[in-house]
């Protein structure tokens, strides 16, 4: 088989191709490298396509010249406020992208088809433990333009005969190679690094949520776990003859505080002395978001294996390394 991984040359996309090429699947990347890093991919022996999923002609040239098998689209926008303030750019690039994607992957006759899905499809769950079966109601442009992808890409399998697997993960952080670590500084750790670097407390967005400590609640998932994930799906994909869904959460089932992190995030940095700041609320940020991962757990066998510390101080060496020895 040949997968195609959209987005694969960001953050989350290049752990997932790293992981399945280093697992003897044949990989290729597209990425538009708008906020992809072609180095990324550098002495993986992975090729890389440069271009947009709203571009037919060079998805059709694409998916035939690599004979594609199977694709894992990874490639959208994915900040929650930058979607509120930018919707329309929001369901263009997600929900048209991937609609121009899936009718090529169905004229290439591809058989199988992942979705990098969110648990932001979930909104604000009242539930300890958000499994696959608590109702989806979205409290965000991005959250609304991932359940509008599941949506589609379970039609298409449907209508295609498409194996496809919708993966809902919960917030990906850390990094399995120092040289692919996250670089956004709009998401969590990162930002938090930022600060510290710069000797100021990290940031928390909001402190008076209904949770024990005031902060938001996450479920924090190492990329390298979802890099994992991905590559049994595929694989359990590639043993299916024909149409057939598996959505499933992505996640470890314990919930920490954004205040706890940035304790951790202190501490891992050797700043233990700098306090966390409080900051005002972000738009559509739900106060816990805790998953249950039993399904895929079931399926297939999968579990997160990495733990907070990890993640943290593997997110900070890769800082490090981009930003020099001393974090700064």
């Amino acid at each position: 088989m040949t997968w195609l991984i959209t987005g694969g040359a960001g953050y989350v996309g290049s752990h997932v191709a790293w992981a399945m090429a280093r697992a003897g699947e044949r990989v290729a990347v597209l990425d538009d490298l708008s906020s992809g890093v072609a180095a990324r991919l550098h002495g993986d022996g992975v090729p890389l396509v440069r271009g947009s999923t709203l571009d037919r002609e060079l998805l059709d040239r694409t998916l035939a010249g690599l004979g594609v098998t199977g694709v894992v689209h990874l490639a959208a926008r994915k900040q929650v406020a930058e979607s509120v303030a930018q919707p329309l750019r929001y369901y263009r690039e997600n929900v048209h992208g991937l609609t121009v994607l899936l009718e090529a992957v169905a004229a290439a006759g591809v058989e199988r088809f992942v979705f990098s899905s969110s648990a932001a499809v979930y909104g604000t769950p009242q539930a300890d433990a958000v499994t696959e079966d608590t109702p989806c109601r979205p409290v965000s442009p991005y959250g609304e333009t991932k359940l509008a992808g599941e949506w589609l890409v379970r039609a298409a399998g449907a209508a295609h005969g498409l194996a496809t697997a919708c993966l809902r993960y919960f917030n990906v952080a850390g990094a399995g190679r120092p040289e692919l670590a996250d670089t956004a500084v709009t998401n969590v750790v990162p930002m938090m690094f930022e600060r510290v670097s710069r000797g100021q407390g990290p940031l928390v967005f909001g402190t008076d949520y209904p949770t024990p400590d005031g902060t938001c609640v996450r479920d924090y998932v190492h990329v390298a776990d979802v890099a994992s994930a991905h590559l049994a799906v595929a694989r359990h994909l590639a043993g299916r003859r024909g149409a057939g869904d598996l959505t499933a959460n992505v996640g470890t089932g314990r919930g920490v505080s954004v205040r706890e992190l940035a304790d951790l995030v202190c501490e891992v940095t050797g700043r233990p002395d700098l306090a966390p700041v409080a900051g005002p609320r972000r738009p559509g940020d739900p106060a816990r978001v805790v998953g249950s991962a039993a399904r895929i757990g079931a399926e297939l066998g999968w579990r997160a294996r990495h733990s907070v510390r990890e993640m943290v101080e593997s997110a900070w060496e890769g800082w490090r390394l981009r930003h020099g020895a001393g974090g700064g």
